[in-house]
């Protein structure tokens, strides 16, 4: 049997190769290219459009509740009250530093706060209060002190446990050189160096001058402190010697590396 001929050989060769894709030239893979490009971008578009459509323009992520914690003497409605948050507004449009400064200015109180937003519709105010080291009494009020230095709140009643500032300043040198200012500010330095403890203890804190802080404390027992210098050395000797000396009616720490105490 006479095999097949040259052209059926040839059909058979091209029907078993497989078809190739049309050829592309160079200016076709440029368009092809483009609009890989163009279809990218538009996707970045949609996407961010809806995004801010989500952050601002839907009902989602709006600004629907504020909570407060930290407060002690200040009331949570209160702090609420002078954030003013812009309830209903988006949430991420909310302006966080424009919020905390206006609690500071309004509550001179409050030490610190942040604000943080609580997604998806909340505002949290984390607030922390200044704490009165010293009372300052003018015109029968009482005006508390921090550590810092600053007065930041006039109260009718003294606060309990907070010292009160006696300042008698002699007619001396040291009142010339330094001024009753700067006496206050060491006798605000000496009241934040005491422990919670000897602090609750503390009636007074008499300023005469420059180095000599005196301490007023309960049961008629008196502290002879000096100047702030060396504070918070001063303030562990101070409680040791008290520890050492229950029944002691008087102490002497204004020089810390020889302490002294006695019963009067």
């Amino acid at each position: 049997m006479a095999g097949p001929t040259t052209a059926q050989r040839g059909e058979a060769e091209r029907a078993d190769t497989p078809a190739r894709p049309p050829h592309i030239g160079p200016e076709g893979q440029r368009l092809t290219g483009r609009m890989r490009l163009v279809l990218a971008a538009l996707g970045l578009v949609v996407i961010a459009g809806a995004t801010v459509w989500v952050l601002y323009g839907s009902s989602w992520l709006r600004l629907e509740r504020v909570t407060t914690t930290g407060t002690d003497v200040l009331t949570r409605s209160q702090v609420e009250a002078a954030a003013a948050a812009p309830v209903g507004s988006p949430l991420v449009s909310v302006d966080t530093d424009v919020i905390a400064d206006r609690l500071r200015q309004k509550l001179p109180r409050i030490d610190s706060v942040d604000v943080v937003r609580s997604w998806p519709h909340g505002l949290s105010l984390k607030v922390t209060e200044r704490k009165a080291v010293l009372l300052v009494e003018k015109g029968g009020k009482f005006v508390e002190v921090d550590a810092k230095g600053v007065r930041f709140a006039t109260v009718d009643e003294a606060p309990s446990r907070v010292p009160l500032l006696e300042l008698a300043p002699d007619r001396s040198a040291s009142l010339r050189r330094f001024g009753a200012d700067r006496l206050v500010r060491e006798a605000v330095g000496v009241a934040g160096d005491l422990p919670g403890g000897i602090s609750a203890e503390t009636r007074a804190v008499r300023v005469t001058s420059y180095d000599s802080v005196v301490l007023e404390l309960t049961r008629g027992r008196t502290v002879m402190w000096g100047s702030s210098e060396e504070g918070p050395v001063k303030a562990r000797v101070l409680a040791a010697l008290m520890k050492a000396s229950p029944k002691a009616g008087h102490f002497d720490v204004s020089a810390p590396t020889a302490p002294a105490s006695s019963r009067s």
